[in-house]
């Protein structure tokens, strides 16, 4: 999507030579809507493909600037080097989408075994350990609401993608954001100006909804069973959840049935809701991870304390249930 210099850092070459191994290249073909993308629904319609790839050299441009590590910076890097063809959606079809955390096993099988990553670590130093758990470095990651490199680049990727914000706005704010000590004395990207994090807040809380809105929740869940059932009927494999979406399709779509199907998906275009099944076929039952960003000011504390309406918005978001049924066509 070309909005990588919102970050206004230079890769270095290591970062570079990591990006190319063949590993990392396959996430050029795995999409970060989770396979949304494919559907007629009109927020995701027509939006430009957003790649792993592009989130996971975004995530590390951004803990590079902050840092000057490598360690870090690979970490950040390879975080997704497992994610498997449309992403969350592969949480659903393994019963963890409300934690989301099946798309990351395999991460330090995939580094160990390759041996372009291992010679590249070797040069700097570095051991597979040292860069397969981005979860230890809380620039890279850290715990929600936190502000985090992963967290703010997906949120400034997504607000390109669908609109939100211009990129001019998005320099503005990235600008504002220097690493710091949050309120519990942890590390944390925080930033200068009380009003930008307000503005970021706000970005990052229209993100949220989309990511738990109707038509997210409900395709992932119909695209996981499309390929619950197309694994039970031999039709793809265990394998075909290493490679890439492209690959993938092709091989389901050979078979009559479930190109009939993949196009049903494809067609989806709207949803309703029900407080229970009326019949029809279709409804589904699909509650949903809330992923949310209270960035913290330095010296002043976090957004949600230091302008009301946003703590309040925030607070709604979290308290929305999704305990209804939901029916797509």
């Amino acid at each position: 999507m070309n909005y990588h210099a919102i970050y206004e850092t230079k890769a270095p070459d290591f970062l570079l030579r990591l990006a190319e191994t063949p590993p990392m290249q396959r996430l050029r073909r795995v999409g970060m809507n989770c396979g949304c993308e494919y559907t007629s629904f009109p927020r995701f319609r027509g939006i430009a493909r957003y790649t792993r790839y592009e989130h996971s050299l975004g995530a590390a441009l951004i803990v590079w600037r902050f840092t000057a590590d490598a360690a870090q910076s690979a970490s950040a890097l390879l975080h997704d080097i497992a994610t498997p063809p449309f992403a969350h959606a592969v949480d659903f079809l393994r019963g963890d989408y409300l934690d989301q955390t099946a798309t990351e096993e395999g991460t330090a099988q995939i580094i160990r075994q390759s041996a372009e990553i291992g010679a590249i670590l070797s040069e700097l130093g570095l051991t597979a350990e040292d860069v397969e758990d981005y979860h230890r470095y809380p620039i890279a990651d850290n715990d929600a609401p936190r502000l985090s490199a992963d967290r703010l680049e997906y949120t400034i990727g997504n607000a390109v993608n669908f609109s939100l914000a211009a990129k001019e706005e998005l320099a503005a704010l990235f600008a504002d954001i220097a690493p710091g000590v949050n309120e519990q004395g942890e590390a944390e990207l925080c930033f200068h100006t009380p009003e930008r994090a307000a503005r970021f807040a706000d970005i990052a809380l229209s993100c949220s909804k989309i990511y738990v809105c109707d038509a997210d929740r409900y395709a992932m869940e119909m695209l996981a069973e499309l390929l619950r059932d197309a694994l039970d009927a031999g039709v793809l494999t265990a394998s075909d959840l290493e490679g890439g979406e492209e690959a993938l399709l092709e091989k389901l779509c050979a078979d009559a049935l479930f190109a009939a199907r993949w196009r049903a998906f494809r067609a989806l275009s709207r949803t309703e809701r029900a407080e229970r099944e009326d019949g029809r076929d279709g409804w589904r039952l699909i509650r949903a991870k809330k992923r949310w960003i209270d960035p913290f000011v330095f010296g002043r504390g976090r957004v949600s304390k230091l302008f009301e309406e946003r703590g309040a918005a925030m607070a709604a978001f979290l308290a929305e249930k999704t305990d209804y049924y939901v029916r797509g066509e």
